[in-house]
């Protein structure tokens, strides 16, 4: 097992729980509360993403993200209906197929070079398959950031939700790491969001310094509340003390406190990509824009490192690794680590 007094590299979701996170959930631990969201947590949460997405937001908060992503899409689905995703999504990938299990609706993973679909990649799957032997697509799913950890310009979200809803299509984004993405693109959440033509959104939590919890947000006309409080109860995410989950993102969204966090996060990575860059052996594979770092290196060096530091191996075939870096990490965190993975890579460690 890895030295516990070294900074894991895996995930943000391997950060502690943010001080002022903890001290909102010791704040609402006091006295009885009204459950299922029935509470003044909840409704002063509402109110803090309505600020950031409008009035007319949908808000249902989840214990998780693959909760959230089978909760919106089962919303909005009818079982013969499909989900267009890149090969590399979380929803494809990670969730061991919990919205197909749930939902009876099939996800049909389209291969893209970065992570990303455009609407190239997406009109071969609108143009056969039309009748009763094949799955009828409903809504293209997308990840900002993605999961190889590139951004969507507004301009192609814009050009993607367009061409959508041209075709019918909704557009559902999973934005576990949506904090990272606008303030790597220098942009509030409207703007990158609801602004950009998006449907739904996954407004992530647990990956920028909370405990546990995601919101469901639900934009413009998309039918969402006949389906969504009894989708959201059927799968099991409806929390009976749901305070604690609201009063995380009451906080997160405050003060600017969720720029706070992604910011940080992002600067982390970029100081590990300039500490990285400049050792032998180590080949960026991929741009840094938020805060993952992918690069190739030797097997050896990789098995030495990881002795010391806990990340994984993004793609074993080459192999190529992915190093996360969140609110927590510190300077020294990043200096410490690019001197193992030096040392490693020269043999030395």
């Amino acid at each position: 097992m890895n030295d516990a007094a070294n900074r894991s590299f895996g995930s943000d979701n391997n950060a502690p729980v943010a001080p002022e996170i903890v001290e909102a959930l010791l704040a609402a631990n006091a006295g009885d509360a009204v459950g299922y969201g029935e509470d003044a947590w909840t409704e002063r949460a509402v109110a803090c993403i309505r600020q950031h997405f409008g009035d007319a937001t949908g808000v249902y908060f989840t214990f998780n993200g693959t909760g959230a992503n089978v909760a919106s899409l089962s919303s909005v689905l009818q079982p013969w209906e499909a989900v267009l995703a890149p090969a590399s999504a979380h929803l494809q990938t990670d969730e061991c197929g919990a919205l197909e299990r749930f939902s009876g609706s099939k996800v049909i993973p389209i291969q893209t070079a970065d992570g990303k679909l455009r609407p190239s990649d997406i009109e071969p799957f609108l143009l056969a398959g039309h009748d009763v032997h094949f799955p009828q697509p409903r809504v293209v799913s997308i990840s900002q950031a993605t999961e190889l950890g590139g951004l969507y310009e507004v301009a192609e979200l814009r050009e993607l939700c367009e061409f959508a809803h041209r075709n019918a299509l909704l557009v559902q984004m999973d934005g576990a790491r949506i904090a990272n993405a606008a303030v790597a693109l220098a942009l509030p959440l409207r703007a990158v969001t609801v602004d950009a033509g998006v449907d739904m959104l996954t407004l992530g939590g647990t990956k920028n310094g909370l405990m546990f919890g995601e919101a469901i947000c639900f934009f413009g006309n998309v039918a969402h509340e006949r389906a969504a409080p009894y989708v959201r109860k059927q799968s099991m995410q409806l929390a009976p003390k749901m305070r604690f989950i609201a009063a995380q993102f009451e906080a997160l969204l405050s003060d600017g406190l969720w720029e706070r966090y992604a910011a940080h996060a992002n600067t982390m990575a970029t100081r590990l990509l300039e500490r990285v860059r400049l050792i032998a052996g180590v080949r960026v594979t991929r741009p840094v824009r938020c805060n993952a770092v992918f690069a190739t290196l030797d097997r050896r060096a990789i098995e030495r490192i990881q002795e010391k530091f806990f990340f994984y191996v993004f793609d074993a075939a080459l192999p190529e690794v992915r190093w996360m870096t969140h609110w927590a990490t510190t300077a020294a965190d990043v200096d410490d680590f690019a001197r193992c993975i030096a040392a490693a890579t020269a043999g030395d460690a």
